[in-house]
């Protein structure tokens, strides 16, 4: 059967044709909004955001450098450097640019010579800094180091080789507890100091380099700097200079400082030299010291253990830290008490008859150590150092206006020096023994604190502070280190402003007979008087010894026979010339025995050496020092609690 053939459609042209408009009205409208989407994300990149991209891009090209300032220099009060400056390269890195760390540590050790402590410092650093900070790797890169890394600096992004000023001690352990030391900087540090500090990398640790941080440290400037692909700096582009550290100049005179030193021979102690017309600082030492250069850069733990095993305790300073008993060192001043309160007269005698008993208590007694001095007024209680006046003074001032005058000379609270961390010492008080023991204040205490025993505490600071008020019409001044500070080189110095002095008597007639005391210690029957002979100038002073060991019964013994870390505490305090003083002194010798035999001549030196220009000379006649054992550092800087005095007890030596 034939097929039919099929009727043939007609297209509907109009309707094509209004499809296809609208397909390309749709397709043309996607394009306008992706071309506005395109315009407008241009128009946000290149108006909207362009300050953000522009200073990315800046950023790329320049880079913002930290300049570091140099560090103030320290001089003497005669214009020697003390502590300065030297030109050193050190190893830096930028932790986020410079890759995995033990690979870069393995590969600058075949360039430069890593110790494990350098490693350990870098990582321990490292850890705790943000990541796009510099850490330093090594400081005092040498110059052979330096040329080496300069030639393969390209292998090593990330890691510069950067100049900076190296502080250095010329004198060594001579001013060690005087200027102290800066050291690296630690975590602890930075956030103490600030992120604006944070390109610094040395801090004042100790002495005057701590105290007066803020002043040496100066303030950071910048560099920009534009750089290659490579970060390599190009040429500068600004920079926004820096400004030095103050430099400061002391009142330490170098040349008695050293003399200072030699006096004390082989001794361990303390002592300071002051002006007690303006409380300056001449010298003052604490011996064993230190190299404080090992510290600047990283101590070594060999060298850090050596100090810190050595029984004499190097690092401690005796002068700030310390402090114990000042035996009859402060007799001037508790006569001088006795006479303000109106106990006593000059003039006003007691009968020594070499035991001071309490009324009512006949079983126990306080002996002088050289037995009865008979009819001893006040100036032969102080040249003699007559135990007996000063034990029956302070039993009949009582403990707490004792305590009262004794704060009004200085005593029990810091002097005001400028170092960190000074020690209060402690005045003999029901107070203070409450503070330390539930036991309560017996009378015999009262009378051991007469002569400087007992639970006193008092520093080298707080003796000379003391003394050179004696010397100084009775003004009381703030001890002080820094005379002087200059903001810049070819500037002129500026002294620091001082408080004023505070009057610790009224009474200019008291005042001297204390003085008159104190030149007849220095004269026949007194008990300065060796120290004084041949001197072509007048003294005045005191002699002290600290008890270590308290006598039994009536025994007797010479402290040069004991172990020697038993012996006592030897001390001294004095002025000179006595008529006109320009210098006065405190002494304290660790284990010397007797303040007249050892204290005593090691000030004579002093006072030679400020006063003629004489440097003290060897003693031939000297006795080596035992090295002190390992098991025995008790020295006279610890006290311990008080107890109640023990019957017939008998007084150490002045």
């Amino acid at each position: 059967m034939a097929r039919r053939p099929q009727k043939r459609q007609m297209k509907n042209l109009v309707a094509e044709a209004d499809q296809f408009r609208r397909r390309a009205l749709l397709g043309f409208g996607v394009v306008l909004l992706a071309l506005g989407g395109l315009a407008g994300w241009y128009f946000k990149l290149q108006v909207v955001d362009h300050d953000d991209y522009a200073a990315r891009a800046e950023a790329n090209r320049i880079k913002p450098r930290p300049i570091v300032p140099g560090r103030g220099l320290i001089y003497d009060r005669k214009g020697r450097i003390l502590a300065d400056n030297v030109p050193a390269f050190r190893l830096d890195v930028v932790p986020d640019k410079a890759g995995d760390p033990k690979r870069l540590v393995a590969e600058l050790g075949r360039i430069i010579a890593l110790s494990p402590e350098d490693i350990a410092n870098f990582e321990e650093t490292r850890k705790a800094t943000r990541s796009f900070r510099p850490v330093t790797l090594k400081l005092r890169i040498s110059d052979e180091e330096a040329a080496r890394f300069a030639v393969d600096r390209w292998r090593f992004p990330g890691v510069e080789l950067v100049p900076y000023l190296n502080r250095r001690y010329p004198h060594g352990d001579l001013l060690a507890h005087v200027i102290g030391y800066v050291s690296r900087i630690d975590e602890k540090d930075l956030e103490t100091m600030g992120e604006t500090n944070a390109a610094f990398t040395h801090i004042g640790k100790t002495g005057v380099e701590r105290y007066y941080e803020e002043t040496l440290r100066g303030r950071i400037g910048f560099e920009r700097v534009e750089t290659n692909v490579e970060g390599r700096a190009m040429r500068q582009l600004g920079v926004q200079p820096a400004t030095p550290g103050a430099d400061l100049r002391l009142s330490i005179d170098l040349d008695l400082q050293r003399a200072m030193v030699a006096a004390f021979g082989d001794h361990d102690g303390s002592a300071i030299a002051i002006d007690p017309h303006s409380g300056e600082i001449l010298a003052m030492v604490s011996l064993p010291a230190y190299d404080p250069n090992l510290f600047v850069n990283g101590i070594s733990h060999a060298d850090y253990k050596s100090l810190i095993e050595n029984p004499s305790r190097p690092l401690f300073n005796r002068n700030v830290l310390g402090g114990g008993p000042p035996g009859s060192t402060v007799k001037p001043l508790i006569a001088l008490a006795g006479l303000d309160s109106g106990l006593r007269r000059p003039e006003d005698k007691v009968f020594s008859t070499g035991e001071f008993h309490i009324p009512g208590q006949r079983g126990r007694g306080w002996r002088d150590a050289h037995g009865g001095a008979g009819w001893t007024d006040l100036r032969k209680s102080i040249a003699a150092s007559v135990n007996y006046y000063y034990y029956k003074l302070a039993y009949e001032m009582g403990i707490e206006r004792f305590d009262r005058y004794m704060q009004k000379y200085g005593f029990g609270a810091p002097t005001g020096i400028d170092l960190v961390g000074e020690r209060d010492g402690a005045v003999p008080s029901p107070q203070e023994k409450a503070r330390r023991s539930r036991e309560p204040w017996y009378p015999g205490e009262t009378v051991n604190a007469g002569i400087g025993q007992g639970s006193w505490i008092a520093t080298t600071l707080q003796l000379v502070r003391g003394i050179a008020a004696i010397a100084d019409g009775g003004q009381l001044r703030r001890p002080h280190l820094v005379a002087a500070r200059r903001d810049g080189y070819r500037l002129p110095w500026t002294p620091l402003e001082q408080p004023g002095p505070v009057l610790i008597t009224e009474r200019p007639d008291h005042l001297r007979a204390v003085q008159e005391g104190m030149i007849g210690t220095m004269m026949a029957g007194g008990t300065g008087r060796a120290m004084a002979v041949g001197a072509p100038y007048t003294m005045a002073g005191k002699t002290g010894t600290a008890q270590k060991i308290s006598r039994k019964g009536g025994a007797s013994f010479n402290p040069h026979l004991l172990p020697y870390h038993l012996r006592h505490q030897a001390l001294f305090v004095g002025y000179a010339p006595a008529e006109n003083p320009t210098i006065a002194v405190a002494v304290s010798v660790e284990h010397g025995g007797y303040g007249g035999t050892t204290a005593g001549p090691i000030a004579r030196k002093i006072f030679d050496a400020w006063l003629l220009g004489k440097m003290p000379e060897p003693d031939p006649d000297a006795i080596p020092i035992e090295p002190l054992p390992a098991a025995a550092t008790t020295v006279a800087t610890t006290v311990a609690a008080p107890q109640p005095p023990a019957p017939s007890s008998q007084s150490p030596a002045p």
